[in-house]
């Protein structure tokens, strides 16, 4: 059985639901949950709370939601709650060196990658993106840097062909929270080493824009699918024909070759829709127009033509 330590957890997103969870289930005493602000989401911007909170005031844990973890204030009554372990899985914001000093085991963080690759914001999308064959999760020691403690333990998955950022998410996220309390009691028992991160092995994953999704058809067809897997569900792939704006949800790339200018529509059977790109053709499956609704391709084409010599750009 696991021993209780008094824990002060630090989340925000669905991605650190899991660990609190595991948390709560290994009868650990988090005395304090951390989060951010409610905050406007969605279309209609309805104020709406992290997915944290909802969890953490399940379980009946105490939340608070600071505009700030820098100020005295914060710092004095995270001091005052004497906590072993800080636990942080996607909080959105980097501790101070003040206040990592306080708890008195360490602070522990859940990193979606096999550190030191991929430290940043957008570890999942950018493994994807860049066509990675395996990922991982890593914990770690936090210092004052951007994901540069020192590393504690690590577990790998392979990245398959038809993962995108959601389907990794979702796996990572259990990846994390089964490693937690291990971590913990490697930590309490010293029997857990913590290794220095290779500086000169660190790749970066910074956050994603709008205008990442947009799918420059010169790439490959292998490239364009990954950017298409690894931008879903946001920010999305998109494309333009004739002014119109497309998403693109789901596609295969095929080995055809073909003499079309990348972009181009080229012939293919009915109820399937070929693009040339500058390597390979990509065939797409699931499409939304600008006002429309995401539709199979086949659904989609009784409704709007594609012929074959239009662009795509």
């Amino acid at each position: 059985m696991n021993r209780a330590y008094k824990i002060v957890f630090f989340g925000t997103p669905e991605f650190a639901v899991p660990t609190i969870e595991a948390l709560h289930q290994n009868a650990q005493d988090v005395v304090l949950v951390v989060t951010q602000p409610d905050r406007p989401r969605g279309r209609g911007c309805r104020v709406e709370p992290p997915p944290v909170k909802i969890a953490a005031q399940t379980f009946g844990c105490k939340v608070v939601q600071p505009e700030s973890v820098k100020t005295p204030e914060f710092i004095e009554r995270i001091t005052g709650l004497a906590p072993d372990f800080f636990v942080v899985v996607a909080f959105g914001h980097i501790l101070p060196k003040g206040l990592l000093q306080i708890p008195r085991l360490g602070a522990v963080n859940i990193h979606a990658s096999l550190l030191p690759k991929y430290r940043g914001a957008a570890p999942i999308q950018r493994a994807v993106i860049n066509g990675e064959q395996e990922t991982g999760i890593t914990t770690m020691l936090m210092d004052a840097g951007m994901d540069t403690g020192d590393l504690l333990l690590a577990k790998k998955t392979p990245i398959f062909p038809q993962d995108t950022a959601q389907t990794l998410h979702d796996r990572l996220s259990r990846m994390g929270a089964e490693l937690i309390m291990e971590t913990l009691d490697g930590l309490a028992a010293r029997t857990l080493r913590p290794v220095a991160q290779d500086a000169s092995q660190a790749t970066y994953a910074p956050m994603l824009k709008k205008t990442d999704g947009r799918i420059d058809w010169r790439r490959s067809a292998k490239s364009i699918d990954a950017l298409i897997r690894g931008t879903t569900p946001w920010p999305g792939a998109y494309t333009t024909c004739e002014d119109r704006m497309f998403k693109i949800f789901k596609t295969i790339p095929l080995p055809d070759k073909t003499d079309a200018a990348p972009g181009s529509i080229i012939k293919s059977f009915p109820g399937e829709l070929r693009v040339a790109t500058g390597d390979g053709v990509l065939s797409i499956l699931e499409i939304q127009s600008q006002s429309g609704k995401r539709m199979l391709i086949e659904d989609f084409l009784r409704g709007c033509r594609l012929a074959a010599g239009r662009f795509f750009s």
